[in-house]
């Protein structure tokens, strides 16, 4: 049977799709490589939330074209978000690209990549290149693949409890590419979680765009708890389950109910990944983020009050449409204010089919990164300080292997989500432990198993 071999672009959601996509053509009797030169299938899942991750998607496939001339009965394909937005004319200048799969067709990629492969042997593909980006998904495409495919002992997995954004920020294309909110039942979702956790899991991270709205439009509260608090409770009775997370949420979403589970359900992982996006209320307005920096501030406070030891972490994008100087300084004092325990810095990207892309007064490229790097050295430092605090305590990791940087060393992650450094005689992969830290260095901790 043929190997294939898939590249992730972006985020969990995109790597959670890819393992989808992975498992069902495993099951299907072909082998994954870890090298496309060795593939007969080479995909590349995309994301379109940010240009350079198109050109960087859209620069890999060319260099695939040395690959087809070689070997002209591989196939390539593109995944995801990048092809769900742009379709047909993917196929312009990549002669050798063969399919393009929307993200509404995730649960078909099998079937589609399966008769490429046989037409192509065959050479009787009269166009060979096909579009498959509808906007309407499928019925029952939810439930058309649900076993994960776990290396052995892997102890962290991805489960996706949602899809599609109703939000409809003004830079953001992931309602054009994923659709609207659609959400699985708890039922469905506490059986996978279940599942994993059979077969050795220890941490579940629950995924969808705005994952605290989960199930807002299809399931009733109950007992004056959200949907989200109510899945946060079923996944954290499961026995045998250490820790939960969940990304991304949204401020919104928030409320007394949700602040009184990370307070109340010890499995919950003292981490909250909270997109701030702006500190000048004015820009939110026009990003159509419907909170003030003000409601953030004090959401942040309450989140802290209820987990004291609690991380957060942030998305800030700058040099968004119409933002000038004021704009700027007020999301250097909210980011300096907050001492953020990381932040992912994005300089604004414009995407054709959002509103913002339309907005007069863009920022110059040049304004965009000197904000981005003087922004960066603020959330360094609060992170570094943030670590600093760590050296000479015991932390609570979950092993996940060997470090990819040192095959020497093992690495784990704090409840917090901070990645420790370690080294040991016996594999510890999988296992819960306590680790002494003594250096912090950059964005990461060393230290030695506790006695």
């Amino acid at each position: 049977m043929p190997k294939f071999y898939i590249k992730t672009y972006g985020c969990q959601m995109n790597e959670r799709d890819s393992e989808q996509v992975a498992h069902s053509l495993l099951e299907r009797g072909y082998e994954s490589v870890p090298h496309e030169a060795d593939a007969d299938v080479v995909l590349l899942n995309t994301c379109s939330v940010r240009d350079m991750a198109d050109q960087k998607a859209l620069g890999k496939m060319g260099m695939m074209g040395q690959i087809a001339k070689r070997r002209p009965e591989v196939v390539f394909g593109f995944l995801g978000c990048m092809a769900q937005a742009r379709g047909d004319s993917l196929f312009a200048g990549l002669p050798h690209l063969d399919l393009v799969i929307g993200t509404q067709k995730f649960h078909r990629v099998a079937a589609y990549v399966e008769e490429a492969v046989e037409k192509k042997r065959s050479r009787r593909m009269d166009d060979p290149r096909w579009s498959i980006s509808d906007t309407a998904e499928e019925a029952g495409s939810q439930a058309a693949i649900r076993e994960q495919q776990l290396a052995p002992r892997q102890a962290t997995a991805f489960v996706s409890i949602m899809q599609g954004c109703n939000m409809h920020c003004t830079f953001c294309i992931v309602p054009r590419t994923r659709g609207a909110e659609r959400s699985r039942s708890i039922d469905e979702i506490v059986r996978e979680v279940r599942g994993l956790v059979a077969r050795g899991v220890k941490e579940v991270t629950l995924l969808g765009q705005i994952v605290n709205l989960y199930g807002r439009h299809e399931f009733p509260k109950l007992g004056g708890k959200s949907p989200f608090v109510q899945l946060l409770e079923a996944v954290h009775a499961i026995d045998g389950l250490e820790r939960v997370r969940f990304t991304s949420p949204h401020p919104i979403g928030f409320r007394d109910d949700l602040i009184a589970a990370l307070a109340e359900l010890p499995k919950l992982a003292e981490h909250v990944h909270l997109p701030l996006q702006s500190g000048s209320n004015r820009i939110l307005k026009a990003m159509h983020r419907p909170y003030t920096a003000e409601k953030y501030f004090a959401l942040v406070e309450r989140i802290r009050r209820a987990r004291p030891e609690v991380a957060i972490t942030t998305d800030v994008i700058v040099g968004f449409p119409g933002e000038d100087e004021s704009d700027y300084a007020q999301t250097r004092e909210l980011v300096e204010r907050i001492q953020f325990d990381n932040a992912f810095i994005f300089r604004y990207s414009p995407r054709s089919i959002t509103p913002a892309a339309d907005l007069r007064d863009q920022v110059p490229e040049a304004a965009k990164e000197q904000r981005n790097q003087d922004l960066l050295q603020v959330v360094d430092a609060s992170a570094h300080r943030a670590n600093e605090r760590l050296v000479g305590r015991d932390v609570e990791i979950l092993c996940e292997g060997t470090s990819p940087r040192n095959a020497a060393r093992l690495m784990g992650r704090t409840r917090t989500n901070k990645i420790v450094v370690f080294e040991d005689k016996q594999d510890r992969a999988g296992q819960i432990m306590k680790i002494n830290v003594q250096q912090a260095n950059g964005f990461s901790l060393y230290g030695t198993p506790a006695v």
